[in-house]
């Protein structure tokens, strides 16, 4: 039996080469996404050494949409647009509108056709939902008004191309069997019955799609199976798309993203995007791979002018676009900046139309070239501007603060850093002994669950020293990390030791392994929690520490 296959050479090739240079863009401070699509550029067709097979990793890439779609999804949430939708609905489409114009513009100049000019112009104007969610959170603005109108312009913004997913296709079938003597009718009627397939597809999905997934999924919960738990959720995601696809001729995109929405309107959402995180994450970076590998770095030599007007449209035609609009709706120039910062790149979704626009024999091979290298350089650009922009905004703002800061502790408090289920049982502890302590969480809806249970808390990571000190870790007397991940509790441990050489730390493990890490990197105390549960069984049946030491 060969030890190489086509397969496995190109999920292999993929990850190993994506892993070092997402490695080495992260410790540029730039997004991984960036050394994910150059690493597809290295093992692609148009640079020499290793070429990975095209075929598979499209096919790869499909799974990597698909769940990209279901996590988009499972994160959607009516209730955060609803608060925001009379500046991110208009908002948005005014600014697709203005950047798929530039796009389409450019696209006459160069003598594309009317739909390589709108797939073109579409793909310049979305942005990039991990991009721009991670610059919220690195700039502690998620929590903010600005940041939700941003979240909720992103939304919209992927609505709309979920949208442009399912219409384009039969958009593009119309406009290439038509001909001169086409009336209306002639292309009106596949785009209804293309609309009529998907309303039946969201009907059945809201009336009974909404009522048997959670049924399925409380039952697998019920189990007692966490492998099972997995394998459900994947299965939704992934059947559910190809249902979509194969039933009612809608991408799996559509399918993937109503499955996702579902899900995500259940206590279940966040163990689910817990379990499926880590396949969803490789995936994704194998779809992002595969999109390197269809750019031609000859782009940037023999089209300098056009790519240089394609960066020019994302990174400043449509901020500014975005940066009027929200200004006519009478929001102070801080949100306008932060939101159009945060929209001057384009990513996923680009990808997705450049691959779709190319597969339908719309959108020129140069146009998807002039798409990738335009996201690749404004993913560069973008964490840049967007710490530009926020650098000197007042952080004790009522619009930029992204949490009340807590009063000055006195010397010797309690810091807990986690809400989870563990910290939620030590902080009832501590407040029913009326010991006076802080919280440090990065979740918004644990933060705000401690929040309504009326503790102090500091919204953010506590691997980040300011964080550390919104808290008070130079005065604190004790440290409980009380995070499930015992290897990041040890970094944690070695941030507040430096800032508190004098700090008390006590830390949660779940193995072996992480206790012996833990232990050698000074922290006086590790608590086990399986070696606490037996401890506490053999307690209760008798059994004492000495007798246990004697067996």
């Amino acid at each position: 039996m060969p030890h190489h296959t086509p397969l496995i050479g190109t999920i292999v090739a993929g990850l190993v080469v994506a892993f070092i240079l997402g490695a080495a863009a992260h410790r540029l401070k730039l997004s991984p996404l960036v050394g994910y699509l150059l690493a597809g550029i290295v093992v692609g067709p148009f640079t020499p050494g290793f070429v990975a097979d095209a075929s598979l990793a499209n096919e790869l890439a499909e799974i990597g949409v698909i769940l990209l779609m279901f996590g988009v999804g499972l994160h959607f949430s009516l209730r955060d647009l609803l608060e925001v939708r009379t500046i991110a609905v208009p908002g948005a489409i005014g600014q697709i509108a203005v950047a798929t114009l530039m796009g389409m513009g450019l696209a006459h100049v160069m003598g594309w056709p009317f739909m390589g000019g709108l797939v073109f112009g579409l793909a310049l104007s979305v942005a990039s939902t991990v991009v721009l969610l991670r610059a919220l959170q690195g700039a502690d603005l998620v929590e903010t008004r600005r940041g939700r109108i941003a979240v909720g312009w992103l939304i919209v913004e992927d609505l709309v191309m979920v949208l442009a997913l399912v219409l384009l296709p039969a958009l593009a079938g119309v406009l290439n069997g038509a001909n001169a003597s086409a009336g209306a009718s002639d292309l009106i009627a596949p785009l209804l019955g293309t609309l009529l397939k998907v309303a039946g597809f969201v009907a059945l999905m809201l009336v009974v799609g909404r009522r048997v997934i959670p049924r399925a999924l409380h039952w697998v919960v019920h189990s007692g199976s966490r492998e099972l738990f997995r394998l459900a959720v994947l299965a939704i995601a992934l059947g559910v798309a190809f249902g979509a696809a194969v039933a009612f001729d809608v991408s799996f995109a559509l399918g993937a993203f109503f499955a996702g929405m579902i899900l995500g309107e259940t206590p279940l959402s966040r163990r689910a995007t817990e379990e499926t995180l880590p396949l969803r994450d490789a995936f994704a970076v194998l779809f992002f791979v595969s999109v390197g590998m269809l750019f031609n770095p000859a782009v940037v030599v023999e089209q300098p002018l056009p790519l240089l007007a394609t960066v020019l449209i994302i990174v400043l035609g449509k901020s500014i676009a975005a940066f009027a609009i929200v200004r006519a709706f009478g929001h102070p120039t801080d949100t306008a900046l932060t939101i159009s910062g945060s929209l001057a790149q384009i990513g996923e979704f680009s990808f997705i139309l450049a691959t779709l626009g190319t597969g339908l024999g719309v959108l020129p091979a140069d146009a998807r070239d002039l798409i990738l290298a335009g996201a690749i350089v404004s993913i560069f650009l973008n964490p840049l501007l967007f710490s530009l922009i926020v650098r000197d905004q007042k952080a004790g703002e009522a619009e930029a603060a992204p949490e009340k800061a807590p009063e000055k502790p006195p010397i010797g408090h309690v810091i807990q850093v986690g809400y989870g289920r563990v910290g939620k049982l030590i902080a009832a502890r501590l407040a029913e002994k009326k010991v006076h302590f802080v919280v440090i969480e990065g979740d918004p809806d644990r933060a705000a669950e401690a929040e309504e249970a009326g503790l102090t808390v500091v919204r953010g990571n506590a691997l980040e020293d300011r964080h550390l000190l919104a808290a008070g870790i130079c005065e604190a007397r004790h440290l409980l990390i009380a995070v499930p991940e015992g290897f990041e509790g040890g970094a944690i441990h070695e941030h507040a030791r430096h800032l508190n050489p004098d700090l008390i730390v006590i830390a949660r493990a779940h193995s072996d392994a992480e206790v012996a890490h833990l232990e050698g990197l000074g922290v006086p105390h590790v608590v086990m929690g399986e070696r606490e549960l037996a401890g506490r069984m053999l307690t209760l049946c008798g059994v004492g520490q000495s007798e246990l030491a004697r067996a």
